[in-house]
């Protein structure tokens, strides 16, 4: 373990120890400290004045949503339009890879940055204001396709299941989780927190949100989706498991499945990019 990762070890045990202790004492601050540390990303925002080069000449536009802004950043080509969607603790310069790629097919390419990320406002993130977001893009650029990343899949998918009848005919999903109720177990794993923490970040998320965790889940909305899927999961994904990948394509008719192996989380690769251009515009492939 390097000195870095160390630090970091010792540093989030210490602090899964004094939730655990605010959780006999203070429940309610125990659980409001927790679902902070879950929701707040701590890197991925984005200066104006600092932007990566991939981002520096393109349109941009700001929307307003509530109380919330969100950027996004536009490649100009064609009729045929990407909405691009990132994770967790990153922004829409991830795709540069990816960029090069999708560009060949000569479409306009649209990506977003998500809440409490990039130049977007807030300092919470979470998947139903990301799938809102998500919804002020596909009804303003009425994009074919639509691919995410990460947690950014995840959004996506709970997009699609939320507003079933958009431009969207296709989806990417790249790397993502389907059960919340899999990642709150990975924090509260990571944390060590103890047995109460469990029910008191249940209670946060059904006033928080009106859900119940295990009802959060993209492969129960995967099985009502009609437009086709291509759903792309690493066997050496370290941050979201694999097995998360096939729930998704498990519940969904109109998908296919790719396993690959060796990219890790990030997923960037030649011949997976390939495929995912054959499944977007090949003929054969509507």
């Amino acid at each position: 373990m390097g000195i870095k990762k160390g630090i970091r070890f010792i540093t989030l045990k210490s602090v899964g120890s004094y939730i655990n202790f605010l959780s006999y004492v203070r429940p309610q601050k125990a659980m409001e400290l927790s679902y902070a540390l879950f929701s707040q990303p701590r890197i991925g925002r984005l200066k104006k004045e600092e932007l990566p080069k991939v981002l520096r000449h393109t349109e941009t536009e700001t929307f307003h949503h509530n109380e919330h802004h969100f950027q996004t950043y536009i490649w100009k080509g064609n009729q045929t339009k990407i909405l691009l969607v990132h994770g967790w603790e990153s922004n829409a310069s991830r795709w540069k890879k990816t960029l090069p790629h999708l560009q060949k097919s000569g479409s306009t390419i649209i990506a977003i940055d998500a809440p409490a990320h990039g130049q977007s406002s807030g300092k919470e993130f979470n998947v139903p204001l990301y799938a809102e977001f998500i919804n002020k893009a596909v009804e303003k650029y009425q994009p074919e396709i639509i691919i995410g990343h990460s947690i950014g899949g995840a959004a996506c998918v709970y997009h699609q299941y939320l507003f079933p009848n958009t431009s969207i005919s296709k989806m990417v999903i790249l790397g993502a989780p389907s059960d919340l109720k899999t990642l709150i177990d990975n924090y509260i794993a990571m944390l060590s927190l103890n047995r109460k923490m469990l029910p008191l970040l249940e209670t946060k998320f059904i006033n928080r949100f009106n859900f119940k965790l295990e009802d959060f889940s993209g492969q129960k909305f995967a099985s009502e989706f009609t437009i086709p899927g291509f759903i792309a999961h690493d066997t050496s994904d370290k941050i979201v498991a694999f097995a998360e990948g096939q729930k998704i394509a498990s519940n969904w008719k109109n998908s296919q499945f790719i396993e690959t192996t060796g990219l890790g989380h990030g997923m960037h690769d030649d011949e997976l990019y390939d495929k995912v251009i054959e499944f977007l515009f090949a003929e054969g492939s509507k």
